[in-house]
């Protein structure tokens, strides 16, 4: 098994950890009653390339990024800073997120916010919609074609908006048929963690009028120019901004300002 395997396995075992606190009816009922939140879809249409910054503690590849850990205080940052949407790391073990630095970043800004996770049961949809997500992260390397388009139909009868992760040609083609409206593609191989900023630029033109993020690596302004070159709508930027001392003046360097 490679790591994404392993934490795809554990995702399994969470959720029917969950179920047993808290039935599927009860989430689903919970989840359909509560109002749609803030267009993480719209936050990304902007005129200039719009910033996915991201409140993570620990990556398997990097093992503990941020000692400390003040999440509300970093999510803020962030919306001062500019952001146009959050990500919260709700995985526990191998990122040492959790479901509550969701909730509670939710209702301390105005941002919609994605659950950053790995999605392998529809329970974990509902799950996001009562903690306040506005968006779920789908991983084509985790789930048929099939399955992608029965998750983002539960997507659209909750107001969620669903990102969906791609990594080369054929997930990217796989996303489009079972009719994705954002389109991320991880720089990062989740299976080897090698890391090349150009596949987003180079698969960008297999979706031209879709919405698309590039997803990890980001480092330099002249990262985020050559993906803004390349018609890219949005980055999702974790790593570089949660190791900079001054999150808000980070985000303005990225850009270029």
């Amino acid at each position: 098994m490679n790591i994404l395997d392993e934490i795809a396995a554990y995702a399994r075992v969470r959720v029917e950890n969950a179920k047993k606190i808290k039935p599927s009816e009860e989430v689903i009922s919970e989840a359909l009653s509560l109002p749609a939140k803030a267009s993480f879809e719209r936050a990304l249409r902007s005129d200039d390339i719009a910033f996915i910054c991201e409140c993570k503690k620990a990556s398997p590849s990097k093992g503990v990024i941020a000692e400390r850990f003040p999440y509300l205080e970093i999510a803020k940052e962030y919306e001062r800073g500019g952001a146009a949407a959050i990500s919260v790391l709700t995985e526990p073990k191998w990122f040492l997120g959790k479901n509550e630095y969701l909730r509670e970043i939710a209702q301390s800004v105005s941002l919609p916010v994605l659950r950053k996770d790995f999605v392998v049961d529809e329970y974990m949809i509902y799950e996001a919609k009562t903690l306040g997500a506005a968006a779920v992260l789908l991983i084509c390397a985790l789930l048929s074609e099939e399955r992608i388009a029965r998750y983002i139909e539960i997507c659209d009868t909750l107001g969620l908006d669903a990102l969906v992760e791609a990594h080369d040609e054929n997930e990217i083609k796989r996303a489009m048929r079972a009719g994705a409206r954002i389109i991320g593609v991880n720089n990062r191989n989740l299976k080897d963690f090698s890391v090349d900023i150009s596949n987003s630029r180079r698969l960008r033109s297999l979706a031209p009028k879709t919405l698309f993020v590039a997803e990890s690596g980001i480092k330099t302004p002249e990262d985020v120019e050559a993906l803004r070159q390349a018609d890219i709508n949005a980055v999702l930027v974790g790593e570089t901004l949660m190791r900079a001392a001054d999150k808000k003046a980070a985000i303005s360097a990225l850009r270029g300002w």
